[in-house]
């Protein structure tokens, strides 16, 4: 709604020289990723969040379940009118080490799960590497790794 995106846009403006660190809201504001976007859609809206790839962003739609479940590149989400930002930065969230930069395309959170180390596991069986035999040698070959093509080449010999 333009009215609405107007409306935040101004009310931000008012306030920012009531704040004790007025000086830092304004540089940040100023920054080229700060601004209020219009979506002509909601589609528009979670394509321009997505490439974003918002630290913290907070969600206030009726529909906002469905909407998250369109959101994967956010670092922490907040969903409805009583999920503010600070709630989640002191109380309710598990911490505040969140992806900046667009880097929740990449990471999420610090977690615990930062903490575990994990394993990938692979099983494949004759009719298995055989349906990727000619995919794997091209690319090891692409690569200059003749020893990796050899070891799928030599379990059919």
């Amino acid at each position: 709604d333009a009215d609405l995106a107007a409306s935040v846009a101004e009310a931000v403006e008012a306030t920012i020289d009531e704040r004790d660190r007025a000086e830092t809201i304004r540089a940040a504001l100023d920054n080229e990723a700060s601004g209020v976007l219009h979506a002509r859609s909601m589609s528009e809206a979670v394509l321009f969040t997505e490439e974003y790839a918002a630290e913290h962003l907070s969600i206030m739609a009726d529909d906002d379940e469905a909407l998250l479940e369109r959101i994967t590149n956010a670092g922490s989400v907040f969903l409805g009118d009583h999920s503010p930002v600070a709630a989640g930065d002191y109380a309710a969230g598990p911490n505040h080490v969140l992806p900046t930069n667009g880097g929740a395309r990449r990471y999420g959170g610090l977690s615990v799960d930062t903490f575990l180390r994990s394993s990938t596991v692979q099983r494949l069986d004759r009719e298995g590497l055989a349906g990727i035999a000619d995919t794997v040698t091209t690319l090891a070959e692409a690569e200059g790794l003749e020893a990796h093509a050899e070891s799928v080449r030599k379990r059919f010999d």
